[in-house]
């Protein structure tokens, strides 16, 4: 069913998110983090059928109260480019894992089979596209991978409570947690999908709709999961109008989604995800009304590390620098070009990558006869040791901008 009460809010979604999370920051209004107790951020490898020795490259985030906590799994998107989808990984997603883990949870991050660094064959070598193609196989392929991280975790982490489990994933993550619900994992307790889908090509076209439309109709048979969907009105991958109708196939099938429509976000609405700002209010609704906040209020964020930011840098970026730069996960880089311009890039499969963005970013703000160099590599100032230009390629999280007085 379509929640209504958010659907009164999706125009204002995004300021209200925001807002939210300004009004907590300025006044305090956060659970402190127990004494003696902080963030672990630890990476591991999971060990899942079919993973090879390898296992799954995966993440975990938490705040080390005594005792075991609910688990919330998080799983990411497909990208069109197979080079890309071999660079995935989970330090991409720390700070939506930091979310679930202020409100109570063991967030794991999971980098599905094939991808990144972890083993096995990619869910997406089933192709929904071709004549072939079969959706229902992929998300099956790819739950899979979720289910097994229960039961690693329920087996080798005493930290989680395995029978208290939340899941979430964007983009063919999101079609993912569709699929889980079909067949739950014991304690699964609701799914979020970000932006859910399979086929798109980020300008409006969707391959196979039909046999997308079966598959999410397949799994509405079997799903009794709650469910909660959110796409945002500027999708350039799965517009409202694919949206809606992938909601009426699930629904067809007895599916039990909540849907919510947010407003335009940045320059596509496929990212949503990556700024928790925008989705925070209506999640934290969302899971509150189930009784799903084990930590309400939310702990107060991570503290940045004690760093000072490049010096030519106005206040408003020297803020930038600390309360996005420092608390984003490796391989990470800054850079500057010593007049007013900065570009970042965090959570990259290696440094060169994070280098390369990091310089397309100042590049695209850097004042004439200036020319951009990385300042920090990680959270260690570079002082001049080899931060030469690099070369820019497509993929990337961070931003840049011109410092403003």
């Amino acid at each position: 069913m379509v929640l209504a009460k958010l659907w009164s809010m999706a125009a204002a979604l995004a300021a209200v998110a925001f807002s939210s999370t300004a009004t907590r920051a300025q006044h305090g209004n956060f659970t402190p983090v127990p004494a003696g107790t902080h963030y672990v951020e630890h990476e591991l490898r999971v060990q899942v059928p079919g993973s090879g020795a390898a296992g799954l490259d995966a993440l975990e985030v938490y705040v080390n109260t005594p005792g075991k906590h609910p688990l919330a799994l998080l799983t990411h998107g497909t990208s069109n480019s197979a080079e890309e989808r071999k660079e995935v990984t989970p330090w991409a997603y720390l700070q939506e894992a930091v979310w679930f883990a202020q409100r109570g949870y063991v967030s794991l991050v999971i980098v599905r089979r094939g991808y990144g660094n972890s083993g096995g064959e990619q869910d997406g070598r089933i192709s929904g596209c071709s004549a072939n193609g079969n959706f229902e196989e992929i998300g099956e392929s790819a739950a899979d991978d979720l289910r097994n991280a229960v039961d690693y975790a329920q087996r080798n982490m005493p930290e989680v409570d395995a029978t208290r489990v939340i899941s979430s994933g964007v983009s063919t993550g999101g079609f993912t947690q569709v699929a889980l619900t079909a067949h739950p994992p014991s304690g699964l307790e609701t799914a979020i999908s970000f932006a859910g889908g399979r086929g798109g090509d980020a300008n409006g076209h969707v391959c196979n709709e039909s046999g997308l439309e079966a598959a999410l109709h397949d799994y509405g048979k079997h799903s009794h999961t709650p469910m909660l969907w959110i796409y945002a009105e500027n999708d350039k991958w799965f517009p409202p109008t694919f949206a809606r109708r992938f909601l009426a196939a699930f629904q067809s099938g007895g599916g039990k989604a909540e849907f919510v429509l947010a407003p335009p976000f940045g320059e596509d609405g496929h990212k949503l995800y990556t700024d928790p700002r925008a989705w925070s209010a209506t999640v934290e609704q969302y899971l509150g009304d189930r009784g799903l906040l084990p930590v309400s209020p939310a702990y107060a964020p991570p503290a940045a590390p004690n760093v000072d930011p490049p010096a030519e840098l106005s206040a408003h970026a020297a803020d930038v620098f600390r309360s996005v730069y420092l608390l984003a996960g490796p391989h990470k880089a800054f850079a500057t070009d010593g007049g007013g311009a900065y570009g970042y890039s965090t959570g990259q499969f290696s440094q060169q990558i994070a280098d390369d963005h990091a310089m397309e970013n100042c590049n695209q703000h850097h004042g004439s006869g200036r020319r951009c160099s990385v300042k920090y590599r990680g959270d260690t100032a570079m002082n001049g040791r080899n931060s030469e230009e690099a070369t820019p390629s497509a993929s990337q999280r961070g931003g840049g901008g011109r410092s403003q007085p």
